[in-house]
């Protein structure tokens, strides 16, 4: 078994990580790459926690498009990591993974709702938690959930999967050009309006001193060279 630099990590995957091709929708294939990723981690005995968010079903444009007010918009979007959480956890199940999904939101017929006890349990067990419902309230982004729940948790280290290797000075789909970073400091981020995560998260993980790095989630073994501290993606500290 090699070496882990992080053992407890939170895991932040975007709804299109879970996408059919274009974006939107679930693809089985998709939850099941996502679940096998998730395994190896826990083969190599690191305890896993997952936050997702819910671009695949709904997003601010839609909410934009249909003139809705901001809280409503945000409680569809929190419902929508829900479906999303159920999938994973089917998924992972399906490769014999244990895993619970607790939910900011009462939704006892569903699952079961968040406290630190039972999540903390979970771990201990050995389970993969999955956190849904971003903060329980409007406002908040699904990223500052995953910090908000890294911090609880006591995570030692946050990775933000996405679909680039990595923070760049603008966006690498649209420009060639694009520079990439390999270490920065939440100061980077903050000072230099990187959009890789809303300001509230980066401050959180800075304020809790929890590394984030940001990697190509469709990279193969990209998550396992981040825990094992390889040099992969993108790096945040507060160094």
């Amino acid at each position: 078994m090699p070496d882990l630099l992080y053992k407890r990590i939170l895991l932040k995957l975007s709804g299109q990580s879970l996408a059919q091709e274009g974006g939107y929708g679930l693809s089985a294939d998709a939850c099941q790459t996502m679940a096998q990723n998730i395994k190896e981690l826990q083969f190599l005995e690191v305890q896993v926690a997952v936050v997702i968010g819910a671009g695949n079903i709904f997003r601010g444009q839609m909410a934009s498009e249909a003139k809705m007010q901001r809280v409503p918009a945000d409680h569809i979007g929190m419902i929508a990591t829900l479906i999303n959480g159920i999938a994973l956890k089917q998924a992972l199940q399906n490769l014999d993974v244990r895993a619970k999904v607790l939910s900011a939101f009462a939704c006892h017929e569903m699952v079961a709702e968040y406290s630190f006890e039972k999540a903390s349990k979970y771990f201990n067990r050995g389970e993969i938690v999955i956190f849904v419902g971003g903060t329980g309230h409007p406002y908040f982004t699904t990223d500052t959930a995953a910090a908000l729940r890294a911090a609880e948790m006591n995570c030692d280290l946050l990775i933000k999967a996405t679909k680039v290797s990595g923070i760049y000075d603008k966006d690498p789909v649209q420009f060639r050009d694009a520079a990439h970073f390999a270490q920065l400091s939440y100061t980077d981020i903050l000072a230099k309006d990187l959009k890789v995560m809303d300001p509230a998260a980066v401050s959180l993980c800075r304020d809790n001193n929890i590394p984030i790095c940001v990697v190509d989630v469709f990279e193969k073994g990209s998550l396992t060279r981040a825990v094992l501290g390889e040099k992969v993606g993108t790096i945040v500290t507060g160094k």
